[in-house]
């Protein structure tokens, strides 16, 4: 199995891919090789149709995204590969077209803090086996544009209420997985993040969870 991972090493304003692709290739370690990179030439059908699955970790940004990457990427899930997307990974969202195959858009966040991070338990194989945590993060609020099949995987407590913090549909044939957590190195070193990322990847790379 081959994944490919898009992020931003120099320059980026919030949220730098150096470290973090290593992270990211241990955790897919003995499932999949992770392929990391910055250049978004690689949204090409021609390029994206030798992996499973395509993980976005790109960084918010004014370009926008040229329209024949828009339409490599919808492709590319549509005709059965797997997108996830981490954290600042939803900045997509600059095309209205990739908006609506992540299922949602971020619209702003309170300060960093320490976030209850709850499952829906039964809802989807990704969460099975995984327990509630607890961790510091940038607490993204999201507008959702959800598809039929979308379920809700997590969600956060903060100000009194519960807020998505995960969730995963079909698109085509491919899947989709959007994970809120991931804003820097030390959440992708907590184990319970961890857990989820490769669950996810490996459901939306149309292969078991363990």
């Amino acid at each position: 199995m081959k994944a490919i991972a898009l992020g931003q090493y120099e320059g980026a304003k919030y949220h730098p891919f150096t470290y973090i692709d290593h992270e990211l290739q241990a955790i897919f370690e003995q499932a999949m090789d992770v392929e990391c990179t910055d250049d978004y030439a690689v949204l090409q059908e021609d390029k994206l149709k030798g992996y499973d699955l395509f993980i976005s970790y790109t960084d918010f940004s004014d370009l926008e995204i040229p329209e024949d990457q828009v339409q490599a990427l919808l492709s590319y899930v549509k005709n059965g590969g797997g997108l996830l997307a981490i954290h600042n990974g939803i900045s997509l969202q600059q095309s209205e077209e990739l908006e609506k195959l992540i299922g949602g858009r971020v619209t702003g966040h309170p300060e960093y803090t320490s976030l209850p991070i709850r499952y829906n338990h039964g809802s989807h194989p990704i969460v099975g086996n995984l327990s509630d945590f607890a961790i510091d993060e940038e607490p993204f609020r999201f507008e959702l544009s959800p598809h039929d099949s979308a379920v809700i995987l997590a969600e956060y407590d903060h100000d009194g209420q519960r807020w998505p913090a995960a969730w995963a549909h079909t698109y085509g044939s491919g899947r989709v997985v959007y994970l809120m957590p991931g804003h820097h190195l030390p959440s992708f070193r907590v184990e319970s993040v961890r857990k989820l990322i490769r669950n996810s990847g490996m459901w939306a790379a149309q292969r078991f969870v363990e």
